[in-house]
């Protein structure tokens, strides 16, 4: 069994630094950035080093959502943003599930020929026309819609090996501010929220999500507490109310919005508290060294039983995997998509 802490390396190959941080008991996994990027082959090899430091191996994640968040591009498949999947199909959302699935199959097959564990992904929020942060990163602007599209995305992603993880509950889609550099309050009542934002989490945890990441946000009608440190959202209305039994991210503690919750050992803590399994701390190796020193000792067994099942399932090679016309099918969807929005913002 490993740590509840998930956090980065410095660059393309692991130095001494990383190697003594991913060997510290409290560590249970990796994201990777775009800085950890040079070639697939070289991306191969360090995910190779970074399982074989430890047994069972560590997770490793990435964000692969499509559009502006995608950390490796080149040799990679350029997704689209997850909204310009529905317009492609003039609002039919027939045709527009299955083009999800794809896509969702495509970037999680991808992905696990690499070695990559799991990406953070589908975006479950709703675009209100409000968050730039969310904006084109969401599947839509109604429950059905986002929904039905991520449901697909996630089951194309687990037809590849691959589970998923929704973000950001209850929903991000409703307020201005960037949690990266400010701290955002949405202060709708409770049951708008539910009935608007939720729904979606409720529809893919009903069909077996095995993640998710909270907000950065305050709801101030419901909680004092940002969601991701929130008793009552992590454990009262995520694991109470929609019985959801699968791994609960925190998002990153650099974040400046989760800078209100104190130093970075004390946001750990209050995080594993409200309910997450997992930490992240990302580009701040200082901050990452005072987590896991704080939480070497930390131990819950049933959290780190959902952390196993988090691991990819055996997958293609790329060379095997570009021999499939499955492959070579959504590679030109996901080309078709982007020819027919000639303004997508890449």
């Amino acid at each position: 069994m490993h740590g509840p802490v998930m956090l980065d390396v410095f660059g393309t190959e692991l130095t001494s630094e990383d190697i003594e941080r991913l060997r510290h008991p409290a560590t249970g996994g990796v994201i990777l950035f775009s800085r950890n990027f040079a070639s697939r082959t070289q991306l191969y090899r360090l995910i190779a080093e970074i399982h074989e430091l430890r047994s069972p191996p560590l997770l490793v994640a990435v964000d692969q959502e499509g559009g502006r968040v995608q950390r490796f591009r080149e040799e990679f498949t350029r997704l689209p943003p997850p909204l310009r999947i529905l317009p492609h199909y003039d609002g039919d959302l027939a045709p527009a599930r299955r083009a999800a699935h794809e896509l969702g199959w495509l970037m999680a097959a991808e992905l696990r020929a690499c070695g990559v564990d799991f990406s953070f992904a589908p975006v479950l929020d709703l675009d209100f026309g409000v968050s730039e942060v969310i904006g084109d990163r969401a599947f839509g602007s109604t429950s059905e819609q986002v929904a039905t599209l991520a449901q697909a995305w996630m089951l194309g992603a687990r037809e590849a090996g691959m589970i998923s993880v929704g973000k950001h509950f209850p929903g991000h889609g409703a307020v201005r501010a960037d949690s990266h550099l400010e701290l955002p309050v949405d202060g709708r009542p409770l049951q708008e929220i539910m009935h608007n934002d939720v729904r979606p989490f409720r529809h893919l945890i009903a069909a077996g999500l095995e993640g998710i990441m909270p907000a950065h946000v305050i709801y101030r009608r419901c909680d004092e507490r940002l969601a991701g440190f929130s008793p009552f959202w992590l454990q009262e209305v995520l694991r109470g109310e929609l019985h959801f039994n699968g791994v609960i991210f925190s998002d990153d503690l650099s974040m400046e919005a989760a800078a209100e919750s104190g130093a970075y050992p004390a946001r750990a803590q209050a995080a594993i508290e409200a309910g997450c399994d997992m930490v992240l701390v990302c580009n701040n190796p200082g901050a990452a060294s005072e987590v896991l020193d704080s939480l070497r000792d930390y131990h819950d067994p049933l959290s780190m039983a959902r952390c196993v099942r988090l691991h990819g399932r055996p997958a293609p090679d790329w060379d095997r995997l570009r021999e499939t016309t499955r492959w070579h099918a959504a590679v030109q969807l996901a080309a078709d998509i982007h020819e027919s929005m000639p303004d997508l913002d890449l």
